[in-house]
């Protein structure tokens, strides 16, 4: 049985795989997902609870899904609340494959050194259909809105382009430098094994959170928020690769002993073609299972910086800066749908990567029991 089948059989891996697939289909195609403009703000619509979704009218006649145009009335002073203004007599019929804001297709744009100004490559194919959305003057807001009145739903698909790509990027800078510097190391051993692992201890022992302190203060500041977390990104990574090199060291020390290796160099092979064609494809198994558990540690990460204001910032969503309104202990009680989508959808995108990666270490590892 290869080891496709094996993950195929895997039902906890196949889950795994199966919310991925949905939540990065989600946010590729955020721009039609979506209903609305991540940036645009509802007139009196701050801080509204998920929009109600009613099948008759007041008058009790049968129209179909539809919802009423709300807006926040004034706050009481006893209970902190505020009371919802519901215009009963505008209701907005719910449909799929609806008109709205209008979003550019294929719009692609680059940012630029030195200071990573965006560049427009192409300016995309102008679209203004969403997947749904009222045909009426009513907003329907699945999951509220912000204190700016932005719709939440929009801004957590939207969020979710930074939250679920930050970490290829984080995997595809720091994993190609540590199977490059583990494998060199652990071929050639003796000095050149010396000084490259002396290297990685002293990057191993760099404090990450001071680091990311200092990054956040030297960096220029007329960059976006999203080119500021990229650049944090990319230089974390850059640093981040020695915990690879040792344990790639470790292996490639034990594949240089085995019997094609010693032919390949006997025939009079160059050592670098030996270390690409012949040492590190026997580490891919670790790799790619490596590869698949680091992705949420980055995502992690990119919660955790938002939060405490060395990510992502306002207006630009992200699952993590969307998240840091649970410092509010207000919006906890009265606001809880503000709170609640970011944090489970980063709790699910974790727990998936973890289940995937988890069947791919049991179906490529062929020591390990089938569980």
């Amino acid at each position: 049985m290869n080891w496709w089948q094996k993950l195929k059989k895997n039902p906890l891996a196949r889950l795994g795989a199966l919310l991925l697939l949905v939540f990065y289909l989600a946010v590729i195609a955020a721009d039609f997902v979506a209903p609305y403009d991540a940036y645009a703000s509802q007139p009196n619509g701050s801080l509204l609870p998920p929009t109600q979704i009613y099948l008759k009218t007041p008058e009790g006649k049968f129209i179909g899904p539809h919802v009423y145009p709300t807006t926040q009335g004034p706050v009481e002073l006893t209970t902190g609340d505020r009371k919802l203004i519901v215009d009963w007599q505008k209701p907005s019929p719910l449909s799929l494959f609806v008109q709205g804001p209008t979003y550019y297709l294929f719009r692609l744009s680059l940012p630029i050194p030195p200071k990573f100004e965006e560049v427009e490559i192409f300016g995309g194919i102008p679209c203004n259909w969403h997947l749904f959305g009222t045909d009426g003057s009513a907003k329907f807001n699945l999951l509220g809105t912000d204190e700016q009145g932005r719709d939440q739903f929009t801004r957590l698909v939207h969020g979710g382009r930074i939250s679920l790509s930050i970490g290829w990027v984080g995997v595809a800078i720091s994993f190609p430098l540590g199977i490059l510097f583990g494998g060199i190391s652990g071929y050639f051993g003796g000095w050149i094994d010396s000084i490259l692992m002396r290297f990685v201890e002293v990057l191993m022992s760099i404090p990450s959170i001071y680091l990311l302190v200092a990054l956040a203060a030297v960096l220029p500041p007329g960059l976006s928020s999203a080119q500021r977390f990229l650049l944090i990104v990319f230089i974390t990574a850059f640093i981040g690769w020695a915990g690879l090199a040792r344990v790639i060291r470790g292996q490639v020390l034990s594949i240089k002993e085995r019997e094609f290796v010693q032919a390949s160099r006997a025939m009079g092979g160059n050592p670098i073609y030996i270390i690409i064609r012949h040492v590190l494809p026997q580490t891919a198994t670790y790799v790619i299972i490596s590869a698949t558990l680091a992705v949420p540690g980055f995502i992690g990460a990119e919660s955790v910086l938002s939060l405490i204001g060395l990510g992502i910032q306002q207006p630009d969503p992200s699952w993590g800066n969307m998240l840091s309104l649970a410092t509010n202990a207000s919006i906890l009680v009265l606001q809880p749908w503000l709170i609640w989508p970011p944090a489970l959808l980063i709790v699910l995108t974790v727990l998936a990567f973890n289940l995937l990666g988890d069947g791919l270490r049991d179906a490529l590892d062929p020591r390990s029991q089938q569980r």
